[in-house]
């Protein structure tokens, strides 16, 4: 059963699932602190280079399916243009100021 995005219960993670929903770079960009990283399957990758390629020039979409750990982990099923659909692990870091720092994506 798909959590509605603003059901989630973290406020940092909830406006990052509906930035990547609604294609909105800015959005999502809003939600990240200026040295963010991420990880993918475990290996550390070019934040920019990589939101592009897989969220935003793929118009990348997560549904979420359930959510841990505060709201700060989440499955979902995540599909883009490159790789169609897939069950999808995230986790977040979220600093005191409300935003995110890291994060790790991967399958499932």
């Amino acid at each position: 059963m798909t959590i509605q995005t603003s059901k989630l219960s973290d406020p940092a993670v909830r406006a990052f699932v509906s930035a990547v929903n609604a294609h909105d770079r800015q959005a999502f960009l809003d939600t990240l602190t200026p040295d963010a990283t991420m990880s993918d399957d475990g290996s550390d990758r070019d934040l920019a280079d990589w939101i592009d390629r897989e969220i935003f020039s793929s118009h990348g979409h997560m549904e979420v399916d359930n959510e841990s750990q505060g709201g700060r982990s989440l499955v979902a099923r995540y599909r883009n243009d490159a790789w169609g659909e897939m069950r999808t692990r995230w986790s977040f870091t979220i600093e005191d100021d409300g935003r995110i720092s890291h994060f790790d994506t991967g399958q499932a």
